[in-house]
């Protein structure tokens, strides 16, 4: 299996904690990139060359500067960008947030969970079906 490129878009130290250690333990080769706010995540886009894309995108709601939404709307507005998946891991609930998201072109919205063992399965369901099983698309 080749190394999988993951970007995380999170501005919570202790879900990004979480999230980290769930996909290191599971052993895959992946690359984790962590970006804090939605404004240096569309400057990363902007400026990244073909290899320093990510294979898969984890992506807060409500992020700091620019929110997930605008991020979202961003990627799947590019050309270079829009065959990435993007998984929207939030804590909102709100249908307008899920609806949104789905008109965004997400590919899937998941809302975390509180209890921090449900949050540590639940992301290694994520990378079980987005690593293991899916086959992502080509560079």
């Amino acid at each position: 299996m080749h190394e999988v490129k993951i970007l995380l878009i999170e501005d919570n130290d202790g879900d990004i904690v979480l999230t980290l250690e769930a996909l290191y333990d599971a052993r895959l080769k992946n690359e984790v990139k962590v970006i804090k706010d939605g404004a240096a995540a569309i400057e990363f886009f902007a400026s990244a060359t073909k290899e320093e894309l990510p294979d898969l995108i984890l992506l807060d709601i409500n992020l700091p500067k620019i929110d997930g939404k605008e991020v979202l709307q961003y990627v799947k507005s590019n050309p270079e960008l829009k065959r990435i998946p993007v998984v929207m891991l939030t804590t909102s609930s709100a249908q307008s947030d899920i609806t949104d998201s789905y008109n965004g072109h997400a590919n899937c919205y998941i809302t975390k969970p509180v209890d921090l063992n449900k949050f540590f399965d639940l992301v290694k369901v994520i990378e079980d079906f987005w690593i293991t099983i899916v086959k992502l698309p080509g560079k």
